[in-house]
C-alpha cells in the first residue's frame, strides 16, 4: 500500500511557513487519537482554563523531562468530529522563524506523534468523510491561488459548487442504470423501455458535461497563469514596458543597447489571470560572449511563452531587424507593440500604421511616460478570450485531472448512444453506461483509486 495510505497513529506537522526573522506566529499541527494526549504532556496552562473543545488555552511549552522552558504560546483544541480531520486535533500556536516550532514539533515527535505526510491533514478529512475530492483539491487550489479569481474559484470547489452538478449527473446516469437493469432482470413484467427518452436524457447529460469541460482552459489559466515575453531588438524600450506596467524598477534602463543580458521575470495580475512578464536580451546578432547567452536566453523564452510582445521603437520604425525577430516568433500569439510614440510627430505614427497593418493586434505606448499600458493589458485580454471559452460563470473551473474524467464520461456516453442506434442488446448498454459512472465517481472521490489519491496529496504542502 502507497506510503500516503499509511492514515494510522497520531500525526504532527509544521503549518505555517518557516521563515527566519519574519512571521509572528508559527502553528504546529497534531491531529490522531494521542493529540490531546500529547498537548497535556507538554503544555502548561496557568490558572483555572478549562480543557475543553474549541476552547484556546494560554500556557507554556516544557520540555516534559527537563522542564526546560520552549515557548510562551496558545494552544487550539478542536475535539472530533468538530475538526478539519474529524479525529481530535491540538494546535501550538507559538512565535513565529524557526526555532520554536522546530522545537515544539520535535517534542511532539518524542511523545507518540509522527511526521505527517504531504497533504495527510486534508487526506484524513476526505477519508473521513469530511471532505470530498473536489474540496480537497480546492483547498491546494486556494493555498496555491495566485490573483483574486483563481482564489474565487479555489473557494468555488471547496464549497461544492463542482460537486453538486457531477452527483447530479451521477445519480442520472444510476437512474437510466438501474431502468435497463430492470428490464435485463424483469423484461416480461415491465412495459417496453422507451428508448428515444433514453437518448434524450444521455444527450441532455452529455451537454451538461460540455458545459463543464469549457471552463478547463479558462481555470488552467487562473491557476498557472500566463506567460508573456517581451522580444525586440535591443533599446526599443522593453525594460521600460516591464518597469512601467509592474510599477517597479525590476530591470535596468539606460540608453545602451544590450543593457539587459538575462531573462528578467515579473508577476502581475491582468484581469483577474496570473502572469509572468519576461523582460528579454535585445534579439541581434553580436560577439560579446556574455550578450550571445542573453539573446540565445531570449529566443527559449520567445519559444516558450503563451504570448509575445514583439516590441520596436517608433522613432526608427519597422527595421529588418524586427522582421527577423518577427519571422522567429511569428508561430506564437503575438502583439506588436510599438513603444515610444511620444518621440514621433502624428504623420509617422500614420506612417508606421500603414507599416504594420499585417498585424491583428497592434499597441502604441510610451514606455517611459506610464502610457498605454491599460492598452496593452487589454490587447492581453483580447487574445486569451479569443483563443479560449469563456464560461458562463467563472467561479466554477475545472483542474486537468477532472477534465480527464469528464472526457472519459462524455466519450461513454456516445458510446453507449452507439450501442442503442445499432440496436444490440441491453447488456451492452450497462457497460458503456458504468464506464461513465466511473469517471463520473472519480472525480468526486465515490469512485476513486489509490493511485489518483497519492498523485492528488502528495502535491500538497506537509502541514496540510
Amino acid at each position: 500500500m502507497s506510503e500516503i495510505f499509511a492514515t494510522t497513529g497520531t500525526i504532527a506537522a509544521i503549518a505555517t511557513a518557516v521563515v527566519p526573522q519574519q512571521g509572528s506566529v508559527g502553528i504546529v499541527r497534531v491531529s490522531g487519537s494521542q493529540a490531546i494526549a500529547i498537548a497535556r504532556i507538554l503544555f502548561h496552562a496557568p490558572g483555572r482554563q478549562v480543557w475543553e473543545s474549541h476552547r484556546i488555552l494560554y500556557g507554556y511549552i516544557h520540555h516534559p523531562k527537563t522542564q526546560q522552558l520552549v515557548d510562551e504560546a496558545l494552544l487550539l483544541i478542536m475535539q472530533a468530529p468538530r475538526s478539519y480531520t474529524r479525529e481530535d486535533v491540538v494546535e501550538f500556536h507559538c512565535h513565529g522563524g524557526i526555532m520554536a516550532v522546530q522545537q515544539v514539533l520535535q517534542l511532539c515527535l518524542e511523545n507518540g506523534a509522527r511526521l505527517a505526510q504531504p497533504g495527510e491533514f486534508t487526506l484524513r478529512a476526505f477519508l473521513n468523510g469530511r471532505l470530498d475530492l473536489t474540496q480537497a483539491e480546492g483547498i491546494a487550489d486556494l493555498v496555491g491561488a495566485r490573483s483574486p479569481q483563481a482564489a474565487q474559484s479555489a473557494l468555488a470547489g471547496l464549497q461544492g459548487k463542482l460537486a453538486h452538478p457531477i452527483r447530479q449527473l451521477r445519480a442520472n446516469c444510476l437512474d437510466i442504470l438501474a431502468e435497463i437493469e430492470a428490464r435485463i432482470d424483469f423484461e416480461e413484467e415491465l412495459p417496453p423501455l422507451d428508448c428515444k427518452a433514453i437518448i434524450s436524457e444521455i444527450d441532455r447529460i452529455a451537454a451538461e458535461i460540455t458545459k463543464l469541460l469549457a471552463t478547463k482552459d479558462q481555470g488552467e489559466l487562473l491557476r498557472t497563469g500566463l506567460k508573456v515575453a517581451i522580444v525586440g531588438r535591443p533599446n526599443v524600450g522593453k525594460s521600460s514596458l516591464l518597469n512601467a506596467w509592474s510599477r517597479s524598477d525590476r530591470a535596468i534602463v539606460t540608453d545602451l543597447p544590450g543593457t539587459t543580458r538575462d531573462v528578467v521575470e515579473s508577476q502581475l495580475v491582468v484581469g483577474g489571470i496570473p502572469v509572468q512578464v519576461l523582460d528579454t536580451a535585445g534579439i541581434r546578432e553580436t560577439t560579446d560572449q556574455v550578450e550571445k547567452i542573453g539573446v540565445e536566453r531570449s529566443r527559449r523564452a520567445a519559444s516558450a511563452a503563451d504570448l509575445v510582445l514583439l516590441t520596436i521603437d517608433a522613432s526608427v520604425g519597422w527595421t529588418e531587424g524586427d522582421r527577423e525577430i518577427y519571422e522567429q516568433v511569428q508561430h506564437r500569439p503575438l502583439i506588436l507593440v510599438i513603444n515610444k510614440i511620444d518621440l514621433v510627430p502624428a504623420d509617422v505614427k500614420d506612417k508606421l500604421q500603414s507599416e504594420i497593418s499585417n498585424f491583428s493586434l497592434t499597441i502604441f505606448t510610451a514606455a517611459a511616460q506610464n502610457q498605454g499600458i491599460e492598452d496593452l493589458e487589454n490587447a492581453i485580454l483580447e487574445i486569451v478570450q479569443a483563443g479560449k471559452v469563456q464560461a458562463a460563470d467563472m467561479d466554477l473551473a475545472i483542474n486537468q485531472r477532472q477534465a480527464a474524467a469528464l472526457t472519459k464520461a462524455q466519450i461513454s456516453l456516445e458510446q453507449m448512444q452507439n450501442t442503442i442506434v445499432q440496436e444490440l442488446p441491453f447488456d451492452f448498454w450497462t457497460i458503456d453506461l458504468r464506464d461513465a459512472i466511473h469517471a463520473l465517481g472519480e472525480i468526486t472521490g465515490e469512485e476513486v483509486t489509490e493511485s489518483v489519491l497519492d498523485r492528488i496529496f502528495s502535491k500538497f504542502c506537509i502541514g496540510k
